[in-house]
């Protein structure tokens, strides 16, 4: 038996703090990737932002602007250890890397086309001559293959920016292509933030099985990713107790997305449109970032580890079937093998909920097709997460340096600061309950019915059988 899950079944003869303190010193299984950020101010006065999971494009200065170089290109992108895919991406990656500068800056941004087709870049919410807008028919030809365009503005704003591309749109952001572009004020922020974060959203048609992205999707999408990962390989967000954090979020994707953060109230602090004015900020504790959108909260960092993720709950698992009949309260006693026979390596499950599915999948009863993530992943200092998709956590603690964003492993929770179990009797206490519990006669209630097409029936239409 492993020792995490030694400890996880020794749990009921330890106190919960005792429990989490062991758990933290085993280690952490994810360590986080992105790449190193100077925890101090720059000359130019701003807090460098930290991409996770990515990294920030670096410029050469040429008479007084800041040149940067993009390269359009197909690359191989793993989502999680177990998830590779051939993307569409910029310099290596999907995201593309941070492109980072400061309000009165001149930029010149060289663009090579490794594509396969014809590309252009936009750039997302930047005020700029029309010609260097990017939009591949109206203001400019297109890049073709073998080809690099500049484009070069003088950045007249500041605020939370995206690029990506303006030509067959549907392919290429659908295979990756994208990136954050931040203008730090130029005269600086009244109320400075210690740590700042750029997070990217975006959905993947990665159907189980594949290797390549499909950009036909357009409602049923097998991965959610922040910058391109989904959890639990995005990185952990870090900080020392007391600091205060910008999470500076981008949305790319085809849904909105109503991003939470457990344990603070945040400020919505800015967007595209630059930090607004302090009389604007308001307290939030999820903030929907819709689709073209950009967002920036802010909030002082309390102690522990806080979960960050979409609060739409398909968009918190990963892949997963579509369109399969309802299991929930269905006995499958006798069928499983049936359909094993045409089916190998069926397993049912969902007659009472699908809590038990990690546990299945990480010891291997449950095998999913090649290349294909399972629904719910990782592992906590209490067992099984059992989440995918965007989450991921904010972990604060007391003794962080500035510039430290290493994965500091699992918050040891004060003594007595716990959840602990007083009772394995589903009798305990005598709570105050209304409505009418589920139970044998629960298959007398109205049951849906379909015609003869297969479609459910409406109230009124027939619909129900009585």
């Amino acid at each position: 038996m492993k020792r995490r899950n030694f400890l996880i079944a020794a749990s009921a003869l330890l106190p919960a703090t005792t429990l989490t303190r062991v758990m933290a010193e085993t280690g952490h299984e994810h360590h986080n990737e992105g790449d190193h950020t100077p925890g101090e101010r720059t000359e130019q006065g701003y807090m460098p932002v930290h991409t996770p999971n990515g990294w920030t494009l670096p410029y050469t200065m040429n008479d007084g602007v800041k040149e940067f170089h993009l390269v359009a290109e197909e690359i191989e992108h793993e989502f999680a250890p177990g998830s590779v895919a051939k993307c569409w991406g910029y310099n290596g990656t999907t995201p593309g890397p941070t492109i980072e500068a400061v309000e009165g800056d001149r930029v010149r941004i060289y663009v090579t086309n490794r594509l396969p087709e014809y590309t252009s870049v936009h750039w997302h919410g930047i005020h700029l001559p029309s010609g260097m807008d990017g939009v591949k028919g109206v203001t400019q030809p297109p890049i073709h293959p073998g080809e690099t365009f500049v484009y070069e503005f003088e950045l007249n704003q500041h605020g939370t920016h995206m690029y990506h591309p303006h030509a067959d749109e549907m392919v290429q952001m659908a295979m990756g292509m994208m990136g954050m572009f931040i203008i730090h004020p130029k005269d600086g922020e009244i109320e400075p933030v210690d740590r700042d974060y750029a997070i990217l959203l975006h959905n993947w048609g990665l159907h189980p099985g594949t290797r390549t992205p499909d950009p036909s999707i357009m409602v049923d999408f097998d991965l959610w990713s922040m910058n391109s990962k989904v959890f639990p390989a995005i990185d952990s967000l870090v900080a020392k107790t007391g600091e205060r954090v910008r999470i500076r979020m981008g949305n790319l994707s085809m849904w909105n997305h109503p991003m939470h953060v457990h344990g603070v109230s945040f400020e919505v602090t800015g967007s595209d449109g630059g930090r607004w004015p302090r009389n604007q900020w308001r307290k939030e504790t999820t903030e929907i970032v819709a689709v073209g959108q950009t967002r920036d909260i802010e909030f002082v960092a309390p102690p522990g580890d806080w979960a960050f993720h979409c609060h739409m709950s398909h968009h918190t698992m990963n892949p997963m079937g579509h369109g399969i009949a309802n299991p929930l309260g269905v006995d499958q006693s006798g069928i499983e093998e049936e359909i094993r026979s045409i089916l190998p390596g069926y397993m049912a499950m969902g007659e009472h909920g699908m809590a038990d599915h990690q546990e299945h999948t990480d010891s291997g009863h449950m095998t999913g097709p090649e290349n294909t993530l399972a629904m719910a992943m990782g592992q906590g200092p209490f067992g099984s997460i059992g989440m995918g998709g965007m989450f991921t956590l904010i972990k604060v603690r007391d003794d962080l340096e500035p510039g430290d964003f290493r994965d500091p492993g699992w918050y040891w929770h004060p003594e007595g600061e716990v959840a602990w179990m007083v009772s394995d009797d589903p009798d305990f206490g005598n709570p105050v309950r209304r409505g009418k519990l589920a139970g044998e006669g629960s298959d007398a209630l109205p049951t849906p019915s379909r015609d003869a097409n297969g479609h459910g029936g409406h109230g009124g239409h027939g619909g129900h059988d009585h």
